[in-house]
């Protein structure tokens, strides 16, 4: 079978566009072409794999050896199918090498006939297995493990073990084995004496039933005892008697500097709080509560004076106006009410970092201490997410200010798409500039796209000459990475044309050489997509295929960037590049993930690929936390990461589980005609939620607890002890909700239940499925994710340098265990997307899962700071932003019509959220009495009539009062969340425009869904660019015709013809009224002014107005005039054009 190389067929076309090069991401051992291991089934194109792959699962291999192989192998399989391990050579196609910064020379081994190279590390550096410094290659040095007894060529001595530690460069001056496990049993031992030794015990008898035999090494523990007392005896005994800085002890004599470690000052350092709550003044909050009052005691009189006071001339007018009124008033309570108990939180990093990543006796070299963070980006169709997009939100993800072996990027394609793979593997390349050089300049955005646009000037407190020089260096280096990204879909097309061409040929030639002309006829191979090492492409093909479309596509798992070591590692000088010797060239790990799909299972759209990415996580790094992020929004504060984690890590973080962002977006006109900004509500409702239960999750930007995510109980679970505290949040003196005699009460691990009967479930396949490592990974995300016991108020932490552990290195059992958990099957029979994970059934998934862990009893925070942490794009144009509100109303209905209905809430959660989620899922209802109240001020033009029988004197003060209590209201508002006038205002036009559009078109649809049972789904709204750079807001005068648009259109037009009739009539009538007339005006006037945004959107640019829009005006305006005429005819005149007869 012929090898689908063709280096030779791209050599011999001389077409530039055919030049064959290679980039390899990352650097493999020894560089081998690739051939097939592995029978290929009769009739199929062949499949290469590496003849190396043998490496991932032979256990006579060095741990450290198969870990480079780990790191550069692309696993794919799913579902009835078997896990392939593809070793890639080659990634992607460049135009030249990039490779990280490195000293390493690409030695040659030195075993006598053989010049292969040696094997290296992801920084380039040699792989030594022995201690005597004898290089050797990967297949040399396992003929001496698997012939040679384990005897090295070189010092004629056995390999001594080389544990992960070691390999992470930790412990790398002891030569002793430590086990790969004994991380979390060491991590097990210093929770001794505490709550979390008594949960791990309760569960230990689980785990006979849910572990599998793994192959890993079992090293004498007395090892790792005795390293571990030599390691602290080195540290405590540094010299004879008079201990010095550093040490568990300082002595008065001795010299100690600033940083003194006596007793009382590490004593006055833990008492400081991490974080800090900001209530607002009383007088303001006295204020905004006393006027709400008075408020609602206005509307309930002016109700009664109404119902009282019919108008018996027009009451098809006054029931109308009367039963929109009263749900007004209801739909105002419901959101005022959550707003009584607004607070502002902040934080302090620099004692976080004094806390976790300074030197102290028990962490003398001031590693971090912090829990690893695992962040989630998730994308799905590369045709209307840039590319460019995702892989600059990955980089300022690979360079956030957060410590580089604590943090974790996983990338869920849920396309399966080979492009945004490539566009992944080139932003990998990228980051190997892009990072060390913001690291060395403090670099902010850490977007490249966000910094090179920056208005300001860049070269601002920077003068040296060697930023200028760098800046320029990496400028050019950055355009060229946009070129390339640019032209990824272009060179994919090229490179599959050829491949294809080559099978097709290589099928002819085999038909032919059979004498078997019928076949020739027949021939038809398949249009495959293939990466750039000459493999077919695990994933959705671009021309779709059986197994390959975006539907039914196999898993794949790529680490693109391993996992790094503990210690930092510093650049080289280079004349050509930048000086980095000063910088940790460190790269975060970085995972693509693209889980199984299969025709006759339910995907559950963006819930389940983040469930499936749930899953791989917590097999392959386990970071007690998970950051989400959608792709087109990136990191804007390098330090949004360890503000949010100044939460978790507070006193009483145990009991937090989630911290949401708020989300700012770029690229919008500055007038915000739209209210993208949404800042009303991130920075008024958030900010009130957050002193009650905590503010929502709104789908991005958002720090979970992963144990919360598993669906557990929070430890230490308070209930309110009173009205008060059920409505103006928890205090003090809050007793528990359970007895605490019992030692389960506190235990932190308590799966909760729909009906909340307080049992205590062992954690079991049945629920989470049949992955023994990831029910073992469980228990460690829940201890490392503790705050630290470093005082007496904190109930439930854990001891100081619990995670010093460097992360264990991959292998192959691992990464194939990974494949597993994301296969489409995997979550049969198990309460994914039910209790565990993201929950399903809503278009809306973020408001289920938060509601969820409310719910429970889990309190959230809401992280404000002082620069934007995080930054998106919004819709900017008309269209594309009522499809958003479409979706997010879709999803609120759905969840009042389910068993996640706030007034099925559990008593856990407070009196005042639970109106918080039952105002959200009743907000879309308003749409229908809007609707007909937009239109009753043209209908009482029309008439002649009005709302009321007669202007008198208590209608006018009734609307004076409530109208001023509702200014009074906005202004105190606007006073202590920092917003300003015309966001308010912005905000209440938009709130009339979506009313009449988005939200009716949602209730229609479903009410649709349940009546016929169909299912409702939502396309993907399109994202800029951001390429035109000759006008930055192209896309906000782009008019796309919706059907949504023809309610608002027909309300515009209605009041218009209204006020024009009215005013003519009462001009040409011989007893004029000119007092209804100025109400009637009036409102229809007020109506218009919300409406002038919509108006303003669909005139677009320069008269490029849809015939569409210009046709529904016309019919909207002959039909208003006809029925005017009909209901009000000329006098002595009842019939027009004699043909069309009123009755």
């Amino acid at each position: 079978m012929c090898s689908r190389k063709f280096n030779d067929y791209m050599a011999s076309n001389s077409e530039p566009e055919f030049a064959f090069y290679r980039v390899d991401l990352p650097p493999t051992p020894d560089n081998q072409p690739m051939v097939d291991i592995l029978p290929t089934p009769a009739g199929t194109l062949s499949t290469p794999v590496n003849q190396h792959a043998r490496i991932l699962s032979d256990t006579s291999i060095s741990f450290e050896v198969r870990d480079q192989y780990v790191s550069g192998a692309l696993f794919t399989g799913g579902h009835n199918s078997t896990t392939y391990a593809f070793l890639k050579d080659v990634v992607i196609e460049n135009r030249k090498s990039q490779h990280l910064p490195t000293d390493g020379k690409g030695s040659t081994c030195w075993v006598y006939g053989c010049d292969a190279k040696v094997m290296s590390n992801s920084q380039g550096l040699d792989i030594l297995p022995c201690q005597c410094g004898f290089k050797m290659c990967v297949d040399c040095h396992g003929d001496a493990m698997r012939n040679n007894d384990g005897i090295c060529p070189g010092c004629k001595e056995h390999y001594i073990e080389v544990d992960e530690d070691e390999l992470s460069g930790d412990f790398q001056q002891h030569s002793v084995a430590v086990n790969p496990e004994m991380e979390e049993s060491f991590l097990v031992e210093q929770y001794a004496g505490t709550k979390i030794e008594r949960t791990l015990s309760v569960k230990q008898s689980t785990y006979s039933n849910m572990e599998r035999t793994l192959s890993l090494r079992q090293p004498a523990s007395a090892n790792l005892t005795r390293s571990r007392v030599e390691d602290f005896d080195d540290i405590l005994f540094e010299t004879k008697w008079n201990y010095g800085s550093g040490n568990c002890i300082c002595s008065e004599t001795a010299s100690c500097g600033k940083n003194a470690t006596d007793p009382i000052v590490l004593c006055s350092k833990q008492w400081k709080p991490i974080t800090r709550k900001v209530m607002i003044s009383l007088t303001m909050r006295s204020s905004y509560r006393l006027l709400i009052i008075v408020r609602v005691i206005v509307l309930l009189l002016y109700l009664a004076w109404r119902i009282r006071n019919p108008n018996e001339k027009a009451m098809w007018l006054w029931g109308m106006s009367l039963v929109c009124e009263i749900w007004f008033a209801f739909s105002w309570l419901l959101e005022q009410l959550p707003k009584l108990c607004p607070i502002i939180r902040t934080s302090h990093i620099d004692v976080l970092k004094e806390k976790f990543e300074t030197p102290n006796p028990g962490n003398p070299a001031g590693k971090s201490d912090l829990p690893g963070i695992d962040v989630f980006v998730s994308t799905t169709d590369p045709e209307k997410e840039s590319p460019l997009f995702i892989a600059n939100t990955i980089l300022s993800i690979l360079a956030a200010d957060y410590p580089v072996e604590k943090l974790s990027c996983y990338v869920s394609d849920d396309g399966g798409s080979i492009l945004t793979f490539e566009a992944i593997a080139e932003a990998a390349i990228f980051a190997n500039l892009w990072v060390p050089f913001c690291r060395k300049y403090s670099i902010e955005p850490r977007n490249p796209e966000a910094y090179f646009n920056l208005k300001r000037d860049p070269y601002k407190n920077k003068v040296g000459r060697k930023f200028v020089r760098d800046r320029r260096r990496v400028k050019r280096e950055y355009d060229e990475y946009k070129v390339r990204l640019n032209s990824l879909h272009d060179k994919i097309r090229w490179r599959s044309n050829a491949y294809n061409v080559q099978e097709e040929m290589r099928a002819f030639n085999c038909c032919k050489d059979d004498g078997s002309t019928e076949s020739i006829e027949i021939l038809n191979t398949p249009e495959a997509t293939w990466m750039a090492d000459g493999t077919h492409w695990p994933g959705t093909w671009t021309v779709p295929a059986a197994q390959h479309s975006k539907s039914d596509h196999a898993g794949v798992i790529q680490v693109l960037l391993k996992p790094p070591s503990v210690e930092p590692h510093k650049g080289l000088v280079d004349s050509n590049a930048i000086d980095l010797t000063d910088v940790d060239i460190r790269l975060p790990m970085l995972v693509y993930v693209s889980r199984e799909k299969r025709p006759g299972y339910d995907h559950n759209k963006k819930a389940g690929a983040m469930n499936a990415l749930l899953r791989a996580s917590a097999i392959i790094s386990n970071g007690p936390f998970v950051l989400n992020l959608d792709c087109d929004h990136y990191i804007y504060n390098p330090r949004a990461l360890r503000e949010g984690m100044c939460f978790m890590m507070d006193r009483g973080g145990d009991r937090i589980c989630f911290v949401q962002y708020p989300q700012r977006f770029e690229g919008i006109d500055p007038s915000d005609c739209y209210a993208n900004h949404n800042n009303v509500f991130f920075e008024v409702s958030m900010r009130a939620l957050d002193g009650i239960q905590g503010p929502l999750y709104v789908g991005t930007g958002c720090l979970f607890r992963r144990t919360a995510l598993y669906g557990f109980d929070p430890c230490r679970l308070k209930q309110p002890s009173s009205c008060c505290s059920c409505f103006f949040g928890r205090y003090k003196n809050a007793a528990p909700c359970n007895s605490s005699s019992s030692p389960e009460d506190s235990l932190p691990l308590n799966v909760g239940y729909s009906d909340y009967d307080g049992m205590s479930v062992a954690v079991t396949p049945e629920r989470f499925g049949n992955s023994s490592i990831l029910l073992k990974s469980i228990f460690v995300a829940e201890c490392q994710g503790l705050p630290l016991a470093d005082h007496t108020s904190v109930k439930n932490g854990r001891p100081a340098g619990a995670l010093l552990f460097p992360q264990k290195l991959l292998d192959g059992y691992t990464i194939s265990e990974a494949i597993m958990v994301i296969s489409c099957t995997y979550e049969s029979s198990t309460q994914w997307g039910l209790q565990l994970g993201w929950i399903y059934g809503s278009v809306t998934e973020d408001i289920v899962t938060g509601y969820r862990m409310h719910n429970q009893g889990w309190r959230s925070v809401y992280c404000v700071t002082e620069k934007d942490a995080f930054r998106g794009t919004a819709p900017v144009n008309l269209t594309d932003r009522l499809h958003r509100v479409l979706r997010w109303a879709t999803g609120s209905i759905e969840i009042f019509f389910s068993r996640n209905n706030a007034l099925l809430a559990s008593p856990r959660m407070m009196f005042l959220q639970r109106i918080a989620y039952l105002n959200l899922g009743i907000y879309p209802f308003t749409s229908i009495f809007l609707l007909v109240y937009c239109f009753l001020p043209a209908l009482s033009l029309f008439s002649s009539q009005f709302i009321v029988q007669y202007l008198s004197i208590n209608f006018a003060l009734y609307i004076l009062v409530m109208t001023l209590t509702l200014c009074i209201l906005v202004i105190l508002e606007i006073k202590w969340s920092g917003i300003e006038l015309g966001e308010w205002w912005r905000n209440e036009q938009f709130w009339l425009i979506r009313g009449t559009s988005a939200h009716l078109a949602a209730l229609v649809m479903v009410l649709l869904k349940l009546i016929t049972r169909f299912d409702i789904s939502f396309s993907l709204t399109s994202k800029s660019s951001g390429n035109n750079a000759d006008d930055e807001l192209a896309d906000f005068y782009i008019v796309k015709w919706s059907y949504m648009m023809i309610p608002p259109i027909a309300i515009i037009i209605t009041n218009l013809i209204a006020i024009a009739i009215a005013i003519y009539r009462t001009i040409y009538s011989p007893i004029q009224q000119c007092s209804r007339l100025l109400a009637g005006v009036f409102f229809s006037l007020w109506v218009l002014a919300h409406f002038y945004p919509f108006a303003k959107g669909l005139m677009g640019r320069r008269r490029k107005t849809p015939t569409i829009i210009c046709v529904w005006l016309g019919l909207i305006i002959i039909t208003i005039t006809l029925l005017w005429v009909a209901t009000k005819p000329p006098a002595g005149s009842r019939q027009i054009s004699g043909s069309l007869h009123f009755l």
